[in-house]
C-alpha cells in the first residue's frame, strides 16, 4: 500500500498517509492515458470554423458569358471556386470534434496518472489548505513552504474554495481545481500535484 507524507500548509510534516492500492498503485497503462488525453484534448476544441460553399455564396445564378464563340475559357458561374469572391471547396461547416472514450478508460487513465505521480514523488498531500485572503502572496507562501515553485503545479481540492482560486489565477505556473473538475491531461502535464486530503479521500471513493 503506498504512503506519503502528510503535511501541513506551512510546510512542517504532520506524519504518513496510506493511500488505495487499487487507485494509487495502479500498474502504467500508456494506451489508457493516451486515448483519454486525445479525447480531452478534442473536447476542448471549439468547432465552429465555417465558409461557404458555392450554393451559400450570394449570386452567381447566371452563366456569366455564352458557353462558345467569346475566346474565353467556359464558366458556368461567377461564384465557382476558381472565381474571386467564389465558394470554397469543401468548406469546413461547425461540428463537435469530441471523441467518445469509455467511462472505464478514463478512470483507468485517472487511476495511472495519480499513481505515476505517487512512484515519482510528485505529490504533495495537505491536511488542509485554507487562506486568510485571496492574495497571490498567501499561496505563493505555501508553495515556499513545500519546496515546490516555480515548477508546473496544479493545486487540487475537494470543493471550491474562492480565496485559494482567485490566489492561484496571479501565478503563471499554478493552476487551480477541484477534484471532480481535474482532467488527466492537467495531471500528465504538472510537474508538482498539490492535493488536499479530503481531495484524496474523494479519489479513492469516485475510482475505487
Amino acid at each position: 500500500m503506498p504512503t506519503v507524507v502528510l503535511y501541513k500548509q506551512d510546510g512542517s510534516q504532520v506524519g504518513q498517509i496510506e493511500l488505495s492500492e487499487h487507485v494509487f498503485g495502479q500498474e502504467d497503462n500508456q494506451q489508457a492515458i493516451f486515448d483519454t488525453i486525445v479525447a480531452e484534448r478534442a473536447a476542448m476544441r471549439q468547432g465552429t470554423q465555417k465558409a461557404k460553399t458555392r450554393h451559400e455564396v450570394r449570386g452567381g445564378g447566371r452563366k456569366p458569358w455564352r458557353q462558345k464563340g467569346t475566346g474565353r475559357a467556359r464558366q458556368g458561374s461567377i461564384r465557382a471556386p476558381q472565381w474571386r469572391g467564389g465558394g470554397v471547396v469543401f468548406a469546413p461547416t461547425p461540428r463537435s470534434h469530441a471523441i467518445k472514450v469509455n467511462k472505464k478508460v478514463v478512470r483507468l487513465a485517472m487511476r495511472c496518472a495519480l499513481s505515476a505521480k505517487v512512484r515519482e514523488n510528485q505529490i504533495f498531500v495537505l491536511e488542509d489548505l485554507q487562506l486568510e485572503s485571496f492574495k497571490t502572496k498567501g499561496l505563493l507562501q505555501v508553495f515556499d513552504a513545500l519546496n515546490v515553485g516555480p515548477n508546473k503545479i496544479i493545486v487540487v481540492l475537494a470543493e471550491p474554495n474562492g480565496n485559494v482560486e482567485l490566489a492561484g489565477r496571479n501565478i503563471p505556473y499554478a493552476q487551480v481545481s477541484t477534484q471532480a473538475h481535474t482532467s488527466v491531461y492537467q495531471m500528465m502535464n504538472a510537474d508538482v500535484l498539490v492535493v488536499t486530503k479530503a481531495a484524496i479521500e474523494k479519489y479513492e471513493e469516485v475510482l475505487k
